[in-house]
């Protein structure tokens, strides 16, 4: 006897296992929970197990919209790596940036391609996120939120100098399109 019929709260009967309360459910394995021998997962198509007393009958409950966006909201904030390695443009590893005052008595600094790289990265990676948030964001109107989009878009545009240094076009900053 495949158990398909049995719910959360019914008593069942084991032959080795004595009497036991079934307290979770999934496909495969009725959870059984034994006086004697605790917790135990039974396969549904175990033959030996017997229904003593049916359970109660538990409705699932609707599904809640708000809910859901709640959990794609931190499902999308949890993404905030990159989906893949973002790789700089070979010819500028290990390079060193050079910023020299126009004052030559006054001393230069120098920052490894590489951090600046790493940085630019995140800042990409930081928009994305705030875009999300804005797209998500209960409280804005849409119109809000397109005014935020195109300011974002706007700084999307001023950072389009630093697409050099990425590897791969699909990498890049890309600004408002003409038409």
């Amino acid at each position: 006897m495949e158990l398909h019929s049995i719910s959360i709260g019914a008593r069942v009967s084991h032959p080795t296992l004595g009497v036991g309360v079934v307290y979770d459910l999934d496909p495969r394995t009725v959870h059984v929970f034994f006086r004697e021998h605790g917790e135990q997962p039974i396969s549904r198509s175990f033959e030996g197990l017997t229904i003593i007393a049916p359970g109660a009958e538990v409705e699932q409950e609707p599904l809640d919209l708000e809910h859901v966006k709640e959990v794609l909201r931190d499902v999308l904030e949890e993404m905030q790596m990159p989906q893949r390695p973002v790789d700089m443009a070979r010819r500028y590893e290990g390079g060193v940036l050079e910023l020299r005052p126009r004052d030559p008595a006054l001393k230069s600094k120098e920052l490894s391609v590489d951090d600046f790289f790493h940085k630019i990265v995140m800042i990409r990676d930081r928009f994305r996120v705030l875009e999300q948030k804005i797209n998500a964001h209960p409280a804005l109107s849409s119109t809000d939120k397109v005014e935020l989009q195109q300011y974002i878009t706007r700084c999307y545009g001023s950072l389009t100098t630093f697409n050099i240094l990425f590897e791969d076009k699909e990498d890049h900053f890309v600004g408002q399109k003409s038409e």
